[in-house]
C-alpha cells in the first residue's frame, strides 16, 4: 500500500504580519515567512511529521516550483511532479494586528497544456489496487473540474482509496464511484446543495445525504464548531479547543493529514478525531503548520460524543 497526494495548483505562500494596512502607502511588516504550500503538499507535511510516507503529485511550473520540490526532498517527502511551462503561484496572507483582519490574496497559477492533463491521468492509472490518493484544493487553469469524475472512476476501477477535499459542485458527480472520505466544509455543502445549512440538524442531514449519495466516509470540517465524522455506522462529533486564531489558512489540511495518519495507523475513531481537531486548530493558533507540540493540551478541551444515527431524520 502507497499513499499520495496530489495538489493540482501548488503554491508558495507568503504569510505577513503588520500594524495598520492602509492605502496609498507604504505600510511596513512586522514579520513574514516563506512556506512550500498547496493543500495535498500541507496534508504531505502533516502525515510525515506522523511517521506516516507519501509520494506528492501535481504541477510545477519554474524556480517557484523547484523551490517545492526542493523542500519536500528535504524533509524527506517523494515527489513525482509533472513539469509544465510558467510559474508555480505566490500566494499572499495577511494579518492585521490592529483590526485583526486577515487578508488572502491567492493567485492563478500556470496554464495546464492539455498533454500534461493527460501525462497527469496517466500517473493515477499506474496507482496500484489499495493505494490512497488524496486530492486536494482548487485546480490551475487548463484543469476542468470534470477531471475530478475522471479520477473518481479511475479510482474505482483499480480499487484505489480516494479522498477529496475540494470546492467544485463537481464533486457531487464523483459520488457515483464511491470515494473513500469526502471533506467538505459547511460551504461547500451549501454551494453543493443550494441551501443554507447553519444548524446542527441541518449538519446532520447533510452530511447523511453525502453517504446515501455514494461517499464511503465523511470528515465535515466546521471551523471554531470543530468536526463530524459520518461512516454508515456510525456518527461522531468534537469541538475544537480555544485560541487566538492567527491564520486559517492550513488548518484544514492539517485537520485531514491527521486524520488519515490515526485511520491509516488503526487508532481508535475517537482519539483519531480529538487528535485531528486538536492539530488543526493548533495550525490555525500560529503562522505555519503545527508542530504538535501543543496538540495533546489542546486535546483536552475535546469531547467526542455520539450522534444518534437517526438524528437527522427531523428536519427532513
Amino acid at each position: 500500500m502507497s499513499i499520495y497526494t496530489c495538489t493540482m495548483n501548488l503554491a508558495i505562500d507568503l504569510f505577513i504580519e503588520t500594524d495598520t494596512m492602509n492605502p496609498f502607502t507604504v505600510n511596513r511588516t512586522k514579520d513574514d515567512d516563506i512556506q512550500a504550500n498547496g493543500k495535498g503538499v500541507n496534508v504531505s507535511l502533516v502525515l510525515k511529521i506522523l511517521g506516516v510516507n507519501t509520494t506528492a503529485l501535481g504541477f510545477r511550473a519554474g524556480f517557484t516550483g523547484n523551490y517545492i520540490e526542493d523542500y519536500l526532498r528535504e524533509k524527506e517527502i517523494c515527489t513525482d511532479f509533472i513539469e509544465v511551462p510558467g510559474m508555480t503561484r505566490i500566494n499572499v496572507f495577511t494579518q492585521v494586528n490592529q483590526t485583526k483582519e486577515e487578508y488572502k490574496l491567492v493567485n492563478q497559477g500556470p496554464e495546464i497544456p492539455a498533454e500534461k492533463v493527460q501525462d497527469f491521468l496517466n500517473q493515477i492509472r499506474d496507482l496500484q489496487s489499495g493505494d490512497y490518493l488524496c486530492i486536494s484544493g482548487s485546480l490551475p487553469r487548463g484543469v476542468e473540474p470534470t477531471i475530478l469524475i475522471e479520477i473518481s472512476q479511475i479510482c474505482q476501477e483499480r480499487g484505489i482509496h480516494l479522498v477529496i477535499d475540494s470546492s467544485y459542485k463537481e464533486v457531487m458527480n464523483c459520488l457515483q464511484y464511491r470515494p473513500f472520505l469526502l471533506k467538505p466544509n459547511e460551504e461547500e455543502l451549501e454551494s453543493w446543495f443550494g441551501e443554507v445549512i447553519d444548524t446542527e440538524e441541518a449538519y446532520l442531514f447533510y452530511g447523511q445525504q453525502l453517504l446515501d449519495a455514494g461517499a464511503e466516509n465523511v470528515l465535515l470540517s466546521l471551523g471554531g464548531e470543530g468536526a463530524i465524522f459520518f461512516t454508515r455506522d456510525r456518527i461522531i462529533r468534537g469541538n475544537s479547543p480555544k485560541g487566538k486564531v492567527v491564520n486559517t489558512a492550513c488548518a484544514g489540511d492539517t485537520l485531514l493529514g491527521t486524520f488519515l495518519a490515526g485511520y491509516l495507523t488503526d487508532q481508535p475513531l475517537e482519539e483519531t478525531l480529538r487528535k485531528s481537531l486538536a492539530a488543526g486548530s493548533s495550525t490555525a493558533f500560529r503562522k505555519g503548520l503545527t508542530d504538535f507540540s501543543d496538540v495533546e493540551e489542546l486535546s483536552k478541551q475535546i469531547e467526542i460524543k455520539e450522534e444518534g444515527l437517526k438524528t437527522w431524520q427531523i428536519i427532513k
